[in-house]
């Protein structure tokens, strides 16, 4: 099977370094494997995203010289496949409906909090106490779908909550698996359809790589906790797991992650202030394109 590889930002705002390193080593590790790279925009919430975003996206990876294979895949041209993807869940009783608040909730998971529990789960969000659990809210009103995190567990295997890391840009090639078998309790009862968007991120991204035949995913280490759940998630819907590799974050200079939060400087000012193409992919570890075509 030949090798699939993705990149999937999220048009809320503009690419910096951060996200041209891991364009650029998901190109790298592409063509060195002899796979395809596929380009996906994660444009799911429809308050954040932004059409001139998209557009500085291609015009970014474009500068850049990334090449994509095949047509990219818009999330908010598939949500049926999310829908699909949860009315799966549902039939088997692994999703319940919540109506708290998000003050509700870091309220009372600040009250539960203690030596032997979490107050947040690997993102930081208050992690959910489990009111909705007990007392099922009227759904005559908006309310997001969590997994039954527990119940969930119940269904799987060790195995099924194993995924195989390659090395990648490391060099040694040499696969090992990662068990991490009550991971995904971390994040408690995940939210997998929100009140103003029928998906989440994370039911989405398992679908979407199943759809497109991903076979690796490349990508920070900031969302190495997220690949226990979504082993688990791909586990409950019977999914094909790719391959992970976690990459090291690239860092401003007082250490801390780049982040379009924080304004990091966006690649369109690093080519307004003259640098090339060749310039940033030398920057950040990489062959130009003109180096590497010869």
């Amino acid at each position: 099977m030949q090798p699939v590889f993705r990149f999937a930002p999220s048009p809320n705002g503009l690419l910096h370094l951060g996200h041209a390193y891991s364009a650029l080593l998901n190109e790298q590790e592409a063509r060195r494997h002899g796979g395809r790279l596929l380009l996906r925009i994660e444009d799911i919430d429809r308050l954040r995203s932004r059409s001139e975003h998209v557009q500085a996206i291609f015009e970014d990876l474009d500068w850049l010289g990334i090449a994509f294979d095949g047509p990219v895949r818009f999330q908010s041209a598939h949500m049926d496949d999310y829908r699909k993807a949860a009315d799966t869940l549902q039939q088997r009783g692994l999703l319940f409906a919540c109506d708290c608040t998000r003050q509700r909730v870091a309220r009372e998971a600040q009250a539960l909090s203690g030596p032997d529990r979490l107050s947040t789960d690997p993102d930081g969000a208050p992690l959910y106490p489990g009111h909705c659990l007990h007392t099922p809210p009227h759904l005559d009103q908006p309310v997001a779908w969590r997994l039954r995190m527990e119940a969930a567990l119940q269904t799987v295997t060790v195995d099924d909550l194993s995924y195989q890391a390659f090395a990648g840009p490391r060099g040694d090639q040499n696969s090992e698996w990662i068990t991490r078998p009550t991971a995904p309790q971390r994040w408690g009862d995940a939210v997998l359809l929100r009140k103003d968007i029928a998906t989440s991120y994370h039911l989405s991204v398992v679908v979407d790589d199943a759809l497109q035949g991903v076979t690796h995913v490349v990508r920070g280490r900031d969302l190495e906790a997220a690949t226990d759940l979504h082993c688990l998630l791909q586990a409950l819907l019977g999914l094909p797991r790719p391959h992970y590799d976690h990459h090291d974050l690239v860092t401003d200079t007082d250490g801390t992650k780049l982040a379009k939060s924080r304004m990091s400087k966006p690649l369109r000012q690093w080519r307004e202030e003259g640098a090339s193409p060749a310039m940033i992919r030398s920057m950040l570890g990489f062959e130009s394109t003109e180096c590497h075509n010869g």
